[in-house]
């Protein structure tokens, strides 16, 4: 009865809710963007481009790995247990990750699907995989290696132990710190312990070298504050890698301090830290002076180093993260940009040490202010080998808040994520501060593809499923404000196919002409003209247009232009932009921050500040038309009403500013004709009327018409359109029947956070409801299918609830309190569709339809591998070091020393032989001259173990001898005759010249 009373005393005769069951509202969660938790481990695998990022587990999310291919495709992967992600690696068509429950988990790529969990016997402190290999070493904390078998998923025989007590049989506890494969020969492994690094041989089964940094007494080290009298000590190491050809190794220890040393004999070629060189021998200086005079600074330990090289291998620099001070005012990575490598046969050791002690050039890669880079991942342009480090393009680094940022390598210029990184990937590279929804024209928005100059795509894996297209559907489009003042717009979907999936992208920060404190509080996006409007903290109110570059290519110099109380910023737009949304036009009022603000789809825009004011701008100059306070909407001449049980003279006291504003077409109380309306409603209750008039001169004016007062803040303007239901909005369409006297019947439904209030503007005239002691945060009048709506309403008892329009009787009520984040309810959007955008932590954002069935978050069925991108074969060793005598092991006996001699072969070395033997006959019907035949290997040395591979070594060795001892023979014999020739020719001249001479005394 009490909602038949509700719609009779707004003026409405029919129940626009009619046929709502209590059944129909249930929430599908149908997709989420975004990232769980804090970021915690990045691996990128360059065969298949594909990129996986692991989370922590937190109170928002357990931890979690996500993998990310080209454009939209997205897998997420669940750990076995509840556990933070700590290393992610990929190997061939597998991903390997090792959590904080100590399981090392398989995924497979070609499934989606985790294969097996294995827990060790002891505590993981490292792991090597490589993409030749079906294994993963695992070093443990008691100083063990084990092996397991990624094919078989199960242990393989290889145990090697501890091989540091051999040379200090009086260490406890020497946990393997890192394992690296020898990038040329597969068959050395150099194993960190937490003393020194040791190089492991498979094909003898022994260690080779032990390489141990000791540093004298007096020695600073990488201490800053060590002493002339410090005495004798061992720093703990923590990283130990192979140069990329195998020439040199580098191991970093806990004092930021680093050592080079030569694996051939195991002599250290320089100790050095960022700063200074020879910081082994005593007396040297390490010390770095503070920001402080009279102080010194701390240093940040060696999170991470990297030996990279260029597609020559041998000109290369080290990459590294940590090791500077704590008072550096540029923080970021540091590199050493080594240059070509010196030929290590033929240089002194003093020409070798002078290449690490002075590099080429050395350079840091700025990372944002305040932020330390704690790990990264390195963007190769091809080969997955060395280390993931042979001429990468790019670096994406974590930082210790959890975001990201992409450098360039090796410049270290910003790469933005945007259409290089997937949408969830944006939302933490920086943060999102804010984000809303605009409900675009699908046509519209298949036209706004933005023109961006762009360096090559980072991410090109995977593939995306079709998907049932809503054609007619307009597009839920969503903007997303950074810390950093880039906003991001782009197509979220309704789960359907997305046709345009591109992003644009507003440097808020350019438009504004400074890069500090741009903090975006508010953002409106017109549905029909794509026109953007951005509020910040600071007071500012930035408008964006969709167009052409007219200075693309140039960025010319600012020229301040104001006019009707506006500055023109047009020549503010970014020059690698040649079509996208531009910057059009700023308004400064200096009245506090923006608290609400409005872009309509028929070119006004409405902004409200903290300092209580209002300003509405047209964009046809553009110009400011309307400047008012709503302190003085009281006391202004119109109409007034008020739903207040009792007057609050305090209220008079506080600060008032608009909360949420809204444009709306019909007609007022008493009026015969419809008009473009303003709504405003404040922090305290009030909602103002405005009306825009035509002017004679084609411009539009502000008249207020009435104010109301209602019990508490305003959070939701819905005007109403009575005969039909649907939303009464100022639309193009409905704007431009105005001319011809359309006249639409309508109310208003308010909500604040204590009630709903619906009525016919601009006087309190109507019916209203209570919560019964709950908080409304969010609510919004969408529709079901054709003709039905109904209120929808998130609530402080983590509901979300559906009431009927206008009885305002509750349908139905779902807790959604495991989706989304009760705290930030506040922040979440309902569209007119029924789809909820809601927090449900602090980076990661689920969209949700309350005209659902109830299902959770379907599986990606997104595909993540290409059996066709092969692995590219492995680098081997070079010419000298085969002719040296070097026994090259090859992946193949890696399978015997690891998996033991009755390992069948693996799935993919089978796949691999078929594949081989197909171009082998291939390759047979083909007829090839001698120089090819010459320059390319027998088929069957593909397939040779390694006593075959000796046996055939030995034999060609002896038969090169053989050669080379014919040869000499032969040079012996043709120097022979030709001493002989020599000879005889001789005794001929001898011969004549005597001859010659008795001729000419006898007178012949």
């Amino acid at each position: 009865m009490a909602s038949f009373l509700r719609g009779k005393q707004a003026g409405i005769q029919r129940d626009f809710s009619a046929g709502l069951d209590p059944q129909l509202f249930a929430i599908d969660e149908v997709a989420r963007y975004g990232i769980n938790s804090q970021v915690s481990a990045l691996a990128y695998d360059p065969v298949q481009s594909l990129l996986a990022v692991g989370t922590k587990d937190t109170k928002f999310g357990s931890g979690k790995i996500y993998v990310f291919g080209q454009k939209r495709v997205s897998v997420s992967l669940k750990l076995p247990r509840k556990a933070s992600v700590k290393t992610l690696q990929f190997c061939a068509d597998k991903l390997v990750c090792v959590d904080t429950k100590n399981d090392l988990s398989v995924f497979a790529l070609d499934t989606t699907r985790i294969l097996a969990s294995y827990a060790p016997p002891g505590l993981i402190t490292a792991i090597a995989t490589d993409s030749t290999l079906d294994y993963a070493l695992i070093g443990l904390q008691n100083g063990e290696i084990i092996a397991y078998d990624l094919d078989r998923l199960s242990l393989a025989p290889l145990r090697i132990p501890n091989l540091w007590r051999d040379r200090n049989p009086r260490a406890h506890l020497l946990p393997v710190e890192t394992l690296a494969f020898h990038p040329r020969d597969i068959g050395n492994l150099l194993i960190g312990y937490s003393e020194g690094a040791v190089i492991f041989s498979f094909k003898h089964n022994k260690p080779l070298k032990f390489f141990h940094y000791e540093l004298p007494s007096g020695a600073p080290g990488g201490d800053p504050q060590a002493n002339p009298g410090s005495p004798a000590r061992c720093p703990r190491l923590t990283q130990a890698i192979w140069h990329p050809t195998g020439t040199f190794i580098l191991t970093g220890y806990e004092d930021s301090s680093f050592v080079v040393w030569d694996p051939k004999d195991g002599r250290k070629v320089l100790a050095r830290t960022i700063q200074a060189t020879n910081v082994d021998m005593p007396g040297a200086s390490s010390q770095i002076v503070g920001s402080t005079r009279g102080t010194l600074a701390i240093k940040e330990p060696l999170f991470r180093i990297s030996w990279c090289s260029k597609a020559n291998p041998d000109d290369t620099g080290i990459l590294i993260a940590g090791g500077l001070s704590t008072t550096e005012p540029a923080k970021g990575l540091t590199f050493l940009d080594l240059g070509p490598t010196p030929n290590y046969t033929t240089s002194s050791w003093q020409i070798l040490s002078e290449h690490f002690e002075r590099p080429k050039a050395q350079h840091t890669l700025p990372t944002p202010p305040n932020a330390e880079v704690v790990d990264y991942c390195l963007v190769p342009r091809k080969s997955p080998h060395f280390a993931g480090s042979n001429d990468p393009i790019a670096i994406i680094a974590l930082l210790a808040s959890g975001e990201m940022v992409t450098l360039s390598f090796p410049s270290g210029h910003p790469i933005t994520p945007t259409n290089q990184l997937h949408v969830s990937l944006t939302c933490v590279h920086p943060f999102v501060n804010r984000i809303d929804i605009a409900f675009v024209d699908r046509t519209r928005w298949l036209g706004m593809v933005e023109n961006r100059s762009r360096g090559p795509p980072i991410l090109k894996g995977g593939a995306e499923p079709k998907r049932s297209l809503m054609k007619f559907a307009n597009r839920n489009v969503i903007q997303t404000a950074h810390a950093d003042g880039t906003i991001r717009v782009w197509d979220a979907g309704h789960g359907d196919e997305i046709e345009n999936e591109e992003v644009l992208e507003v440097d808020v920060a350019r438009a504004l002409g400074r890069y500090r404190d741009i903090d975006v509080i508010m953002m409106s996006m017109a549905g029909a003209t794509g026109e953007l409007a951005v509020g910040l903290r600071t007071g500012e109110v930035a408008i964006f247009r969709w167009g052409k570059n007219r200075d693309f290519g140039r960025d010319i110099p600012h020229k301040e232009t104001k006019s009707f109380g506006l500055e023109t910023i047009v020549d503010r737009a970014e020059p690698s932009v040649k079509e996208g949304l531009l910057p059009l036009t700023l308004l400064d009022a200096q009245h506090g921050p923006v608290t609400a603000l409005k872009m309509s789809d028929v070119g006004f825009v409405c902004a409200g500040f903290e300092g209580g004011s209002i300003t509405v701008i047209d964009l046809r100059g553009p110009a400011v038309i309307f400047e008012a306070s709503v302190s003085d909407f009281g006391s202004s001449s119109g109409k007034h009403g008020s739903f207040r049980r009792s007057s609050n003279s305090q209220s008079q006291a506080k600060l008032e500013w608009p909360t949420n504003i809204e444009f709306g077409v019909m007609m007022l109380d008493g009026d015969d004709y419809s008009s473009i309306l303003l709504f405003v409603g404040t922090n305290l209750g009030h909602l103002v009327t405005f009306k825009l008039l035509p002017e004679a001169t084609g411009g539009y004016t502000v008249r207020l018409v009435g104010t109301c007062t209602l019990d508490d803040k305003i959070i939701s303007i819905s005007p109403i359109n009575t005969d039909s239901g649907d939303l009464a909005a100022a639309t193009q369409d409905v704007v431009a029947s105005l001319r011809s006297g359309a006249r639409i019947n309508g109310v208003i439904l308010t909500v604040t956070t204590t009630g709903a209030k619906m009525f016919k503007p601009a006087v309190a005239k109507g019916a209203n409801k209570t919560w019964d002691q709950l908080l409304c945060y969010q609510a919004a009048v969408v529709k079901f299918e054709a003709y039905t709506y109904a209120l929808v309403g998130l609530f402080g008892d983590g509901c979300a609830k559906a009431f009927s329009v206008p009885g305002l009787k509750e349908i139905a009520s779902t807790n959604v309190t495991h989706i989304l984040d009760v705290q930030r309810f506040s922040e979440a959007i309902i569209t007119p569709t029924g789809f909820v955008f809601g927090w449900t932590g602090p980076s990661e954002i689920a969209v949700l339809n309350v005209w659902g069935t109830g299902q959770d978050l379907t599986r990606s069925l997104d595909k993540l591998f290409n059996p066709q991108a092969l692995i590219p074969p492995r680098p081997t060793i070079s010419n000298l070091q085969w002719m040296s005598g070097t026994q090259y092991v090859t992946p193949a006996d890696m399978d015997m020393f690891i998996g033991g001699p009755d390992r069948p072969p693996s799935k993919r070395v089978m796949e691999q032989q078929r594949a081989d033997e197909e171009a082998r006959r291939v390759a047979s019907r083909q007829p090839t001259g001698s120089s090819s035949r010459a320059g390319r290997q027998p088929p069957e040395r593909q397939e040779e173990g390694y006593w075959a591979y000796m046996q055939r070594q030995v034999q060609e060795r002896t038969e090169n001898l053989s050669l080379a001892g014919d040869n000499m023979e032969k040079l012996e014999d043709n120097s022979a005759g030709w001493a002989d020739d020599v000879n005889k020719y001789v005794s001929s001249q001898k011969k004549k010249a005597v001859m010659g001479l008795i001729s000419h005394k006898l007178g012949f």
